[in-house]
Formats: C-alpha cells, sequence, structure tokens
C-alpha cells in the first residue's frame, strides 16, 4: 500500500518538482560557498572600478548579471554553475552600484543603510502577503522564484552598505568590522540551536550576515598595510576566490550534495505553501 507522502508525490506537478530544484539545499557547501562569492565579487568589483571607469564598470556588470539571471530563469531544474554565477553577479554589480551611489552621489553610508533595510523590509512584506511564507524551500514556482532573487538582490545591497558603514562611517576598519559581523553571524546559529529560533528568520538573518563578513575580510585581504589590509591586492584574492569556487562548485555540479530532497516539496505543499 502507498504511503500518504507517496500519494502526494505522485500528485505532484512535475514542472512544479523542477521549479523546486532550482535553488540549492542550504547545507555547509551552501555557506561556504556565500561566504566565498560575497568576498569575491567585493573585492572584484573594486578591482574593476579601478581598471575600468565606474560608470563602464556598472554597465558591464549589469549586463552580465541580466544575461546570468535570464540562463537562471530559463533553466529547468537547479543548475550549480548557472545560481551561483548569479550569486557572483548580484554581489559583483551590487558593490559597483553601492560605490557609485556614495562616491559619485554622494549619499552617507548610513543613509543607504538604512534605505536598503527599508526597501528589503518591504520586499519580504509584499512576499509574504502574496505567499504566506517566506522559505527557501517553498521555491516553486515563477512569482515565488522572482520574489526569492530580489530578496538576495536586497540582501546584498543591505549588506555592503552595513559593511562598508562600520568599515569606513564608524571607522573600525575592515578586520574589525569583519569580526563584528560574525559575531552576529552567530546569532542565529546558537539562536538555532539552543533557543529554537523560527528556522527561516535564522536563514534570513545568517543570508544577510553574510555579505559583509565576506567583504569585510576579502577587503582586508586586498587593500595596502597603510589602510590596516594584508595588501595583497585585488587581482590576486579576485583570482585566488574565483579558482576555489570554480573548484568548489564544480564539485557540488558532480557530487550534487546541495540538490534538495524531493520530500522538500511535498512537505513545503503541504504545510507551508
Amino acid at each position: 500500500m502507498e504511503s500518504i507522502e507517496q500519494k502526494q508525490t505522485k500528485n505532484i506537478n512535475p514542472q512544479l518538482g523542477m521549479m523546486l530544484k532550482k535553488v540549492p539545499e542550504v547545507t555547509i557547501f551552501f555557506w561556504i560557498t556565500k561566504l566565498l562569492t560575497t568576498g569575491m565579487g567585493e573585492v572584484f568589483s573594486d578591482y574593476i572600478v579601478k581598471t575600468l571607469t565606474p560608470v563602464i564598470g556598472v554597465a558591464v556588470a549589469g549586463i552580465v548579471l541580466v544575461i546570468s539571471l535570464i540562463l537562471q530563469f530559463k533553466a529547468r531544474k537547479y543548475v550549480p554553475s548557472i545560481y551561483w554565477l548569479v550569486v557572483v553577479m548580484i554581489s559583483v554589480f551590487g558593490t559597483v552600484a553601492a560605490d557609485v551611489v556614495h562616491v559619485g552621489l554622494g549619499v552617507p553610508y548610513v543613509a543607504s543603510t538604512i534605505f536598503f533595510a527599508a526597501v528589503l523590509a518591504i520586499i519580504f512584506i509584499i512576499w509574504y502577503r502574496m505567499e504566506k511564507t517566506l522559505s527557501i524551500h517553498s521555491i516553486y514556482t515563477r512569482r515565488r522564484e522572482i520574489l526569492y532573487w530580489s530578496v538576495v538582490m536586497g540582501t546584498f545591497a543591505l549588506g555592503t552598505a552595513a559593511g562598508d558603514m562600520t568599515a569606513s562611517t564608524m571607522h573600525l576598519g575592515y578586520f574589525s568590522s569583519g569580526l563584528l559581523f560574525t559575531a552576529l553571524l552567530a546569532i542565529p546559529v546558537i539562536g538555532k540551536k539552543f533557543f529554537k529560533l523560527n528556522e527561516i528568520f535564522s536563514f534570513w538573518f545568517a543570508y544577510i550576515m553574510t555579505r559583509p563578513v565576506g567583504a569585510s575580510f576579502s577587503d582586508w585581504s586586498s587593500v595596502s598595510q597603510k589602510h590596516g589590509g594584508l595588501g595583497f591586492g585585488g587581482g590576486a584574492v579576485s583570482l585566488v576566490l574565483t579558482i576555489v569556487i570554480v573548484a568548489l562548485v564544480g564539485y557540488l555540479s558532480v557530487t550534487k550534495k546541495d540538490v534538495q530532497d524531493e520530500s522538500d516539496l511535498v512537505s513545503s505543499q503541504t504545510t507551508i505553501a
């Protein structure tokens, strides 16, 4: 006799199952790759802004971002190389755009941090009111996929502004900022393990914090010793991080260790959808 879960799985539209697999399972590999992409995006964006003009840098990053998003939306299942390309390009474009807003338009980091926090909160509210869930395991419709990537963009923008605010405006420097946000990143980990903190809140709080953590330590590695860094240079740090990311994404593509199980779809449809 078939179990209830097996019957539910049979009733799931195949297209919905394919949509679910367009986002990775949240494992240790997910968080490591996320941290690496934030760091790479930060230093590489600084590198291309110095190599090219800021306007050209924003334009090039924007074009590649649009192309990667088109590939992601056209894909019928989760493809690690495409998914993480989008994340990297959001990181690069977000950093370049934030630098243009601050340097070109003179907007203070405090103001941009508050603004992006408000924008992100609004996106979360819209998402929840429309879908009644903010779970990453519920991304099995086109609308939820669009809302998901909108939130991802918002988290990168907020994380970038917050990291620059603590490092520059608050004069903590890159290394101290990295330590500060690492401590904040530990909050959802400890809260979920010992205090049963809400899983969805924990995920998105951690997701936001990984941006300034990765960006702060990568900046610290790349900037000159005169500015409190290790002085390895943006080009060298970008290259090393890119190689590690490519190797890790290649590993995930072969092993499928971050592919969501089909039972997650059953759970999301019957419990939180």
